[in-house]
């Protein structure tokens, strides 16, 4: 048990915050205030095995990036990918990709460095949406070694088994095979396992520890029994895949009751979209059953009123990622119309071949500057839960994303003793306006300190580093040029 004394604030959820102190195991522990009701029998109070001082910090849940492509991490700055089409971002990306070759030993070193960074930015889960499955490449060990990546850092992953005009057919028999392979304790589900709500939790209920079926604990919602980790399925866009391919990657989610997830309504999305089969890329996901409760959908720049509204009725969540649409110009989601809708949004930053950077804190401080260009203004507290507990809500994690007791671990106590602070009135709100590109002191997974002192305690940052750099070498797209 590990003992959080002394915060100013503990941001608990986007409408509660409190001071004092702060108890974990693997979950967060009732609290045992003064004031606190008594819930149980006086006991003896428990010895922590560790006591944080957070005196001069504020403590919050673990942040969640919703949307990345980590295998993104290998290809940050290239020349011809700055300010330009998306069509044309893609074919630049696509020969870097053939050049440097996908395969399971680049998609661990570029995991391992993306989830590296993201910890030390206080991204204790990320969900990364796959998208590049080279013709006759091993997939499953692609998948394995993603995921060795994110255990052995302890940080927690949403692996998409994505597509990206891969063969319909194909796709769907590799998304099964990494589901079985991954998550053995999987199995097809019937309409009982459909996970359109997530797995649900009360207050110190373990929301994660499957169903009992014959044979031993099922995943549920695709998550693994212990939380670490979570499969799911979503291929990359109607810009890129047709009806066949979101119907058979839906076909496995359904049977082994996983969650979708895609992108739509990006500048290229609304144009291919219009070209190829004269229709709105939503339109299109409503015909293919892609718009659901079990769905997220990551950008939607360009939506009207009208498909606000039919997003809303279908209850699908979606993902707001600024800091890769607004730097390419691919437009602004309009944040406030969706959450006023009713629409849960959570945030991402999307890969590194278009925002450079896993620094989530960075983009939900991005996310406040630009949404008054869009519509309302919203608040610090608004785009810390959206960081939070809406991007939680789209995995459907309902242990994740906040600290009321019950939920799973995860947190970063965030140093705001500086002179970056001085003055600030509000210290949750400074963690956002103030000190752009500021990093956690601490942070926790699963009741495990990874990030101590501003340090990775789970690797070693400069050989992470390093072991990317050397797999690249010279054959790195960048080399031939400079942007």
């Amino acid at each position: 048990m590990i003992l959080i004394r002394g915060a100013e604030r503990l941001l608990i959820d986007e409408s509660t915050q409190r001071t004092g102190e702060l108890r974990i195991s693997d979950v967060v522990l009732p609290d045992r205030t003064p004031s606190a009701p008594p819930t149980e029998p006086e006991t003896r109070p428990e010895t922590p095995d560790e006591v944080l001082d957070a005196t001069g910090c504020v403590v919050t849940p673990g942040l969640i990036n919703a949307h990345h492509h980590l295998l993104q991490s290998a290809f940050r700055t290239l020349p011809g990918t700055r300010g330009v089409p998306m069509a044309d971002w893609l074919t630049v990306m696509a020969a870097a990709y053939a050049t440097v070759g996908v395969d399971p030993e680049l998609c661990s070193l570029a995991a391992e460095v993306g989830v590296a960074e993201g910890l030390l930015c206080g991204v204790t889960t990320v969900a990364d949406h796959h998208l590049t499955w080279p013709a006759g490449a091993d997939t499953v060990a692609m998948a394995r070694a993603t995921v060795a990546a994110a255990t052995g850092l302890g940080g927690r992953l949403v692996l998409v088994r994505g597509s990206a005009r891969d063969d319909p057919e194909q796709a769907a028999l590799s998304a099964e095979a990494i589901v079985t392979a991954l998550l053995p304790e999987a199995s097809p589900a019937g309409a009982e396992g459909r996970a359109t709500d997530g797995v649900r939790a009360a207050d110190g209920v373990r929301p994660v520890d499957g169903v009992r079926a014959a044979g031993g604990v099922r995943a549920v919602g695709g998550v693994r029994a212990d939380g670490m980790l979570q499969v799911a399925v979503g291929p990359a866009g109607v810009h890129s895949d047709g009806e066949p391919t979101f119907r058979l990657l839906g076909e496995v989610a359904a049977r082994f009751g996983l969650r979708r997830r895609t992108q739509a309504n990006e500048q290229v999305d609304v144009a291919i979209a219009a070209e190829r089969y004269g229709r709105r890329p939503l339109e299109l996901l409503a015909e293919w059953g892609w718009l659901a409760p079990d769905v997220t959908l990551a950008h939607l720049c360009g939506v009207t009123g009208t498909e606000i509204a039919g997003l809303a009725a279908a209850g699908v969540s979606a993902t707001h990622a600024p800091g890769c649409d607004l730097p390419m110009g691919w437009g602004i989601a309009p944040v406030a119309a969706l959450r006023a809708a009713g629409i849960r949004v959570g945030l991402g930053t999307s890969g590194g071949g278009s925002n450079d950077a896993g620094h989530l804190l960075a983009d939900a401080r991005l996310a406040l500057q630009v949404a008054p260009l869009v519509g309302p203004p919203l608040s610090a507290l608004q785009v810390l839960g959206m960081a939070t507990e809406g991007s939680a809500a789209g995995l459907g994690r309902t242990e994740l994303g906040h600290l009321r007791p019950g939920a799973a671990a995860d947190l970063c106590v965030w140093d705001v003793s500086g002179v970056a602070d001085a003055g600030v009135a509000d210290p949750l709100a400074g963690l956002l306006w103030a000190a752009p590109g500021r990093r956690p002191k601490h942070v926790i997974v699963a009741g495990r300190v990874v990030v101590r002192d501003g340090v990775l305690i789970t690797g070693d940052e400069r050989a992470i580093g390093a072991r990317l750099r050397a797999r690249l070498g010279s054959r790195r797209l960048g080399d031939q040029g400079r942007s």
